[in-house]
C-alpha cells in the first residue's frame, strides 16, 4: 500500500509542476519543475501513508 500511495502523489504533483512549468516558460521549466514536486509529491505519499494507512 505505501508504493501505490507514494505512486498517485508522485503522479498528482508531477501534473501539478508539468502544469505549473508550462506556465511560467516552456518545455524545460515545466520539465524541471515537475521533476522538483514530483520528489515532493514522494515525499508527501510517504508521510500520507506513515500518518493515515500505517
Amino acid at each position: 500500500m505505501q508504493k501505490l500511495c507514494i505512486f498517485v502523489f508522485m503522479i498528482i504533483f508531477s501534473y501539478i509542476g508539468w502544469y505549473l512549468g508550462s506556465l511560467i516558460g516552456g518545455f524545460m521549466s515545466a520539465f524541471f519543475v515537475s521533476g522538483a514536486l514530483s520528489l515532493i509529491g514522494v515525499w508527501a505519499g510517504w508521510k500520507v501513508h506513515l500518518r493515515y494507512l500505517d
